[in-house]
């Protein structure tokens, strides 16, 4: 189906531009969001006649797009869930737990315009891009811990995952003579202490 945009569409077009897309993208998303009009003659003159006011609107909302942007571009939000020691989450953080803990700093956001390519599922924190307008984004830190006292280790930039599972990778020190079930290192050791047996007997002797 060719489309008539009535604003900029990430990966589409501008407003005005003429686009073939899916049928089910139309149907479903451009034209009931009144983002797009069918491609034909009426719609055609449509657009002409009301392309001032469009513009008009646009630049309103891009303006006030940008002033809630410049409040939260870089603002952090903490998400408590229960996880695992490696800091995998017994279930995910999804767009509509990002918009009500948004709504619950004060910013009125849509899930739609999270973009979220897939839910959280691991403690840490995470940067979320949202999508205000458009032509206007922000981007938020989503501080997802086990606790209130973990969100602010986290915060500070500690990696409240190190240690549980590189301890357990790690070898233990080694601080005395190796048994002799290592395969032969007692062996090495003599080796390197005297060198072959020949050369052992006369420092014996002597």
């Amino acid at each position: 189906m060719q489309v008539i945009l009535l604003e900029r569409i990430a990966r589409l077009g501008q407003m005005g531009d003429v686009v073939k897309v899916r049928d089910g993208y139309a149907r479903n998303f451009l034209l009931p969001q009144g983002k797009a009009l069918r491609a034909n003659d009426a719609n055609r003159k449509r657009f002409e006649s009301e392309r001032v006011h469009l513009e008009a609107r646009n630049l309103e909302r891009r303006t006030e797009a940008e002033a809630i942007a410049g409040k939260l571009n870089g603002q952090t939000f903490v998400v408590i869930r229960q996880a695992g020691e490696t800091g995998q989450l017994y279930g995910s953080v999804s767009t509509r737990d990002l918009a009500e803990v948004m709504e619950a700093g004060g910013f009125s956001v849509g899930r739609g315009q999270i973009a979220l390519n897939q839910p959280i599922k691991t403690i840490g924190m995470h940067p979320v891009r949202i999508a205000l307008h458009p032509e206007v984004d922000a981007t938020i830190n989503t501080n997802v811990a086990r606790s209130d006292d973990e969100a602010v280790r986290q915060a500070r930039g500690e990696d409240v995952t190190a240690g549980a599972p590189a301890d357990e990778d790690e070898a233990p020190p080694r601080t005395g003579a190796p048994p002799e079930a290592d395969g032969g290192t007692a062996e090495s050791a003599a080796d390197a202490d005297g060198g072959d047996e020949g050369s052992a007997a006369p420092a014996a002797d002597s």
